[in-house]
């Protein structure tokens, strides 16, 4: 009989409780199970998306659709399903978990991840053919959100980007992306704002964003960083908001030289830093346009 060696070990984490879906079948998650050969296990190679629900709806279904289509032509897979394959295996998730945490849907938020990996084969770096996806989904009930990063903004620090150069791509190779949120973790921060040969990219897992001179500036959409669908939701905000808006190359100059940063993800939605480094930035509160953009952002998620 084998026995783990390691008596010092800690007890493993517990399996957070909720339905999930996986490969046709609506499962708990604590029983949902995958082959060890999966590719997605052996070498990373799935891709994944996380969408938000507010109060039991998805929040910007289709442009969430469109770039998994392109993460999944990027690596090569084929999408196993229609779009409104996803939204009603989504839906449907939502109305189990909601039933699950015994919350109306109507009060329910919420995250679905979303995972495909190519499917299970012998290991081999060679891409077979003719594989079955694993496709897996699960929904995560949105933790309350703090409101002192709200109300005081976060410390960030910078790092050199050391990640691949296909950042364009939703993979869950995220080993990069792991180090990077190590490094922020170890000082304290909240993000690792990376630069590339003096220039922004991103954060670890964050798009960010200089406001000067009262208007909002981005890197490009180009394979050094991923297009978050933030980047559609801040240019639709800034435009009703009468707020100038562009994509631009942003060197570390212009960075620690602005008025305000913000950070945007899925999960943070619209975050101020207000010290970057040693540095403060602006004068180390949440600035007028963070301020704007946030209030706007919330009407939006609750309106559409």
């Amino acid at each position: 009989m084998f026995k783990n060696s390691n008596t010092n070990s800690a007890p493993p984490a517990a399996v957070p409780s909720g339905i999930c879906y996986l490969n046709g079948h609506y499962e708990p998650l604590a029983e949902a199970k995958v082959s060890v050969l999966d590719r997605g296990f052996i070498f990373g190679d799935a891709i994944y998306e996380v969408v938000p629900a507010y109060r039991g709806k998805l929040f910007r279904f289709e442009e969430h659709m469109v770039r998994l289509e392109r993460s999944l032509s990027e690596v090569l897979m084929t999408n196993p399903h229609a779009a409104l394959g996803w939204r009603a295996i989504f839906e449907r998730l939502l109305l189990d978990n909601a039933a699950l945490f015994e919350t109306p849907i109507l009060q329910f938020n919420a995250n679905i991840y979303l995972q495909i990996s190519r499917g299970v084969a012998s290991r081999d770096h060679v891409i077979p053919k003719n594989l079955t996806p694993t496709v897996f989904a699960m929904c995560q009930p949105s933790p309350e959100r703090s409101q002192e990063p709200l109300e005081n903004g976060v410390f960030c620090i910078t790092h050199e980007d050391f990640r691949w150069e296909k950042a364009h791509i939703k993979t869950t190779s995220l080993m990069g992306a792991i180090l990077a949120k190590r490094l922020s973790e170890q000082a304290g921060a909240a993000e690792t704002v990376m630069f590339r040969d003096g220039f922004l990219s991103e954060a670890a897992s964050s798009n960010v964003w200089v406001v000067k001179n009262g208007a909002v500036f981005g890197v490009p959409n180009d394979h050094l960083v991923l297009e978050g669908v933030r980047y559609g939701v801040l240019a639709q905000l800034c435009a009703a908001q009468h707020i100038p808006f562009a994509l631009k190359p942003l060197s570390k100059a212009d960075v620690f030289d602005a008025d305000e940063l913000l950070l945007s993800s899925a999960s943070k939605e619209i975050l101020p830093i207000t010290q970057l480094d040693a540095q403060a930035i602006g004068d180390a509160r949440p600035g007028p346009i963070y301020q704007q953009l946030y209030c706007a952002y919330q009407a939006l998620k609750h309106h559409e």
